[in-house]
């Protein structure tokens, strides 16, 4: 298990310790814009890239799999919303930017480490369940809720209308280009572009570590870190254990079923947050901190976990 979280965690580690290093040399203004083009360009073209290679369709041989894990998934987001909204009305004094704790608690995108770690945990029967969970919650998390809570904290009052989150839901480019990428599957591109696709998910994944160490190089010292902690713990800890709980009592799953369930609701948050935070001006500070507090928090939950869920 330590052999793989490490080639798990490598392109996390190397690329952000080369954003760190390269924080300085930097004007100003480049993070902003690298974060703007890897929303607009970046990860549609990695999500679309990833949509003609899935095999969704493998997975209709196990009964009720398309529909319980999506089920899970949606459940899963609206169950952290419900925990984190009543920890904001708690600690409303804490936390001024409200958006930004949402998004490092509940929205924040999974699948990098988990979809890397769950072939070595899971059997393969339910290994199809981990990869659902993560396109679904990708899709229906970030790039969904999670636009609709950065688009509604980051306008004023008087500018705030249900027309304008329905604008900002029909014009995430992610929302687009998975589904085109599904209906492309069939289309044969020339070798050098559908190689280029291939390459780009590397790529896409290698630039948005780059910028989170990059905002990392730029917190203000402790503040920023002590802050990341309460919503890593909601990522890390709190959601995964509802999410057994849930599945064991109401659902009646066991074993690496009910494992790949927890294991992907518990994966640390990733860099969709910060991309959302540099589009929509949020507390960049305070994802970028709690992505590494996550990501440390793993190594101590993981094999709780394997032992209690497992």
């Amino acid at each position: 298990m330590t052999e793989t979280l490490f080639h798990a965690y490598t392109p996390l580690i190397l690329w952000t310790s080369l954003g760190l290093f390269i924080c300085r040399f930097l004007p100003q203004w480049l993070p902003r814009l690298f974060g703007r083009g890897l929303y607009w360009i970046g990860v549609p073209l990695e999500l679309f890239a990833l949509a003609r290679q899935s095999q969704l369709g493998n997975f209709n041989n196990e009964i009720g799999l398309p529909l319980i894990v999506p089920i899970i998934t949606v459940g899963t987001l609206l169950l952290g919303l419900m925990v984190v909204f009543l920890i904001l009305w708690k600690f409303k004094d804490y936390y001024h930017d409200r958006a930004s704790f949402i998004l490092a608690s509940v929205l924040g995108n999974t699948g990098f480490v988990g979809l890397a770690i769950a072939p070595f945990l899971i059997n393969s029967d339910a290994l199809g369940w981990a990869v659902l969970y993560s396109i679904t919650h990708n899709v229906i998390g970030p790039y969904g809720f999670g636009v609709v809570v950065a688009s509604y904290f980051s306008q004023s009052k008087a500018t705030n209308s249900w027309w304008i989150q329905l604008r900002e839901i029909l014009t995430v480019p992610c929302l687009w280009a998975f589904p085109v990428g599904i209906l492309t599957q069939k289309v044969q591109f020339p070798q050098i572009i559908e190689s280029g696709l291939q390459e780009s998910i590397s790529v896409v994944i290698a630039c948005a570590f780059l910028l989170t160490g990059i905002r990392l190089a730029q917190l203000h010292g402790w503040k920023s870190l002590k802050l990341a902690f309460l919503p890593a713990a909601i990522k890390v800890c709190v959601i995964p254990l509802l999410v057994g709980i849930a599945t064991t009592w109401l659902l009646g799953l066991s074993g690496d079923r009910r494992l790949a369930m927890v294991l992907m609701s518990g994966m640390p948050s990733a860099f969709a947050g910060l991309i959302l935070a540099e589009e929509y001006n949020l507390d960049r500070d305070l994802i970028a901190s709690s992505i590494i507090i996550s990501t440390l928090l793993l190594l101590i939950m993981l094999p709780l976990w394997m032992l209690v869920f497992g």
